[in-house]
């Protein structure tokens, strides 16, 4: 009884752990939500953040958990996940969060916590913990959203350009101050099915390993699956405003029409990711349809200086926050 009680309370702290981490998602990746309808001067910080966290929450209702399958079932073999695992896996990606947070970087949380997966579960038996599917889609994500985004962002752009080719700034800007309204909650909505899922495959990955749900069930508790939504929607309140200025201001000047069309170039991958159970970067997607955007208009529209740092960040994602994930996953050995 001694056991399963000090079980079920390492447990617990992990479960917490995870809930935190998914909150200083929203609060890390409320630029991704947010930054261009700011920019553009739609919303004001506060309003947009009221707005995009209403639209992490309602994704509960539009989504199936098909990210959440791939994350809990589909990266690491199910048989090698235990506490220092997951604990590993958290602190590598946490640390990795606050890190891109602290110098306004827009880093993924998505890949940090795939790379803290990985690391920690290396760190436990080696690559043959890995599920090589689920790995290789989410690897070819990271260059495959991003591009997609740049790609819809761009068509976008040209398609309304010439739809408005005769009508008056000021009509078009009008038009799309509104329209824009409608492309941030459905890039919202986009960013909370899929960020969200990825904690809830998390949680749903701890609770088989040490029994409390079995590895047939095919959907996980729906309080987890509540309470990820909840932490995703408080977290985007507090907002990651060092993050929003790199977004909205240092990459390309954006208009509403450009918000509109980097948004909903946005919007269009993160739903199709979602629907196909691949966890992408919010991150990833959105630079690559606002870059998509800046670069109708001329090349030297985009601050290529400073995307070219963020596609730095993208890279170095991985691997670094498997290192700290590794390390910590040996040190917890030491603890519980």
């Amino acid at each position: 009884m001694e056991t399963v009680q000090t079980a079920l309370w390492v447990v617990i702290l992990l479960v917490v752990l995870v809930i935190l981490f998914d909150f200083m998602n929203g609060f890390h990746d409320a630029a991704n939500s947010i930054a261009t309808v700011v920019s553009t001067g739609v919303l004001k910080p506060g309003q947009a953040v009221l707005f995009a966290a209403f639209f992490n929450v309602v994704a509960i209702f539009i989504f199936h958990l098909s990210v959440a399958v791939t994350v809990g079932k589909g990266i690491v073999q199910p048989g090698v996940v235990d506490t220092h695992v997951v604990f590993g896996a958290l602190l590598g990606a946490i640390s990795w969060n606050l890190i891109t947070w602290y110098y306004g970087i827009p880093g993924s949380s998505s890949h940090a916590l795939i790379g803290g997966i990985v690391g920690a579960a290396i760190a436990k038996t080696g690559v043959g913990a890995l599920v090589s599917a689920g790995i290789f889609k989410t690897v070819t994500f990271i260059f495959v959203s991003p591009l997609l985004g740049f790609v819809l962002g761009s068509l976008m752009m040209v398609i309304v350009a010439w739809i408005f080719r005769r009508s008056r700034p000021s009509r078009v800007d009008t038009w799309f101050r509104r329209l824009q309204l409608v492309s941030v909650g459905a890039y919202s909505l986009g960013h909370g099915g899929n960020d969200a899922q990825k904690t809830i495959g998390i949680i749903w990955m701890l609770l088989i390993a040490t029994g409390y749900t079995a590895a047939t069930d095919t959907a996980p508790p729906t309080w987890t699956i509540v309470s990820c939504y909840m932490a995703i929607g408080a977290g985007t309140l507090f907002g990651g405003w060092r993050s929003v200025r790199t977004m909205g201001q240092k990459i390309t000047k954006l208009k509403p029409v450009g918000g509109f069309c980097a948004e909903t170039g946005g919007a269009i991958t993160l739903f199709l990711a979602t629907a196909l159970g691949i966890p992408v970067s919010t991150t990833h997607t959105i630079t690559g349809a606002v870059v998509g955007v800046g670069s109708v208009k001329r090349a030297s529209a985009v601050r290529w200086g400073v995307a070219g740092n963020i596609v730095w960040a993208w890279i170095f994602t991985i691997p670094a926050s498997a290192l700290v994930a590794a390390m910590a996953y040996w040190a917890s050995l030491l603890i519980f």
